[in-house]
């Protein structure tokens, strides 16, 4: 099997290589532009397994052409802040995460090349999404007991939920992109496979506040920095649940295993109701788990962007190829801390 991966330097894209050449033999290509801080630190490890990397844009289509074929292409590139656009320019967001989409679409059906897109719980209605019926229990907002309606319950959020209305920029980009996958399976016959991913965390996450919120607030706990409970009353009581990245490759594996059965599928996929967590539960892990416990600043306002709560609901997804997340919070809040320990020369400059 030859692989490429767009993104292939960021934290999702260089894992996937990783594993795929490691734990599959498979002969992996990745390409990125290197735009986001801490990519450059995954090269030496790419080449370390026999990774090819390819230095290119996917908004330039020029920049693939010259991309030898594959069998798959995965499609992990993006410009992943849900702040993208709001108090900048939205240019970058929109040309990578669409029309690079557009670009990569056209290699893939140039080539006849199958297609895993790596899209997000983002195109789901904000709107929606803050009127569940929630309530605090503990330090948490929780589903009201016994509640559910169309597209979710105590069990989290399936595909069939609402995505009409705002969603976030960031959100609108890759559900756009979606509707083109959509299309191109339907037109060219493209073999096609969508992931609404939830939060993803892992080692080699270079976190930002505004995306990688649970390997961001492990790095803050371990060098010092402060913290701020944002919106919602600034309480900390927001809650996502979290995928480890290895998770995420055990779903991926099987899905190329069996393209043509998942072909024109859109899973929700996530760590589940197990591996939610709060802001402020996730603060009390990290203090219990480092040593170190923060006062946390508070900011009520919420922004226009925001949600209060989002877990997955992996029903679709595990039916259908047979896939569980198997690693807790606890999991990989270890793996992290032990990532940034051992890492800490190089990972501090850029996480703090």
């Amino acid at each position: 099997m030859k692989v490429l991966i767009t993104g292939g330097a960021g934290f999702v894209g260089s894992n996937l290589a990783l594993m795929l050449a490691e734990k599959r033999g498979w002969s992996v290509t990745s390409l990125d532009n290197l735009h986001r801080r801490g990519s450059e630190l995954t090269l030496a490890r790419l080449r370390a397994s026999g990774v090819s990397f390819i230095h290119g844009d996917i908004r330039n289509p020029e920049d693939l052409e010259g991309v030898p074929a594959a069998d798959l292409l995965i499609e992990c590139s993006a410009e992943a802040s849900v702040r993208a656009g709001y108090r900048n320019d939205a240019r970058y967001l929109v040309n990578t995460n669409l029309i690079g989409t557009f670009n990569c679409l056209e290699w893939a059906r140039r080539h006849g090349v199958a297609v895993i897109y790596l899209s997000t719980s983002r195109v789901y209605s904000i709107t929606a999404l803050r009127a569940l019926p929630m309530h605090v229990h503990d330090r948490r907002l929780a589903p009201m007991p016994g509640k559910a309606g169309l597209g979710w319950s105590e069990s989290g959020i399936t595909e069939s939920f609402c995505t009409s209305g705002a969603r976030s920029l960031y959100g609108t980009t890759k559900l756009a992109s979606e509707l083109l996958i959509e299309e191109y399976n339907a037109a060219f016959g493209l073999r096609t496979i969508v992931n609404r991913c939830g939060v993803i965390a892992g080692p080699w996450q270079m976190a930002k506040v505004d995306q990688g919120f649970f390997v961001l607030w492990v790095a803050r706990h371990l060098y010092g920095r402060r913290l701020t409970y944002t919106g919602f009353g600034g309480h900390g009581h927001q809650v996502r649940d979290v995928l480890h990245v290895a998770d995420l490759f055990d779903l991926v594996s099987r899905q190329v295993d069996a393209l043509d059965e998942y072909s024109g599928r859109i899973f929700n996929v996530g760590g589940g109701p197990s591996a939610s967590v709060s802001l402020a539960e996730l603060s009390d892990l990290c203090a219990a788990h480092t040593g170190t416990r923060l006062v946390h600043q508070s900011d009520p306002v919420t922004r226009a962007e925001d949600i209060p709560y989002y877990v997955t609901d992996n029903d679709a997804v595990s039916r259908a190829t047979g896939w569980l997340p198997t690693r807790s919070v606890e999991m990989i809040l270890d793996d992290v801390i032990d990532w940034l320990t051992r890492h800490r020369v190089e990972l501090e400059p850029v996480l703090a």
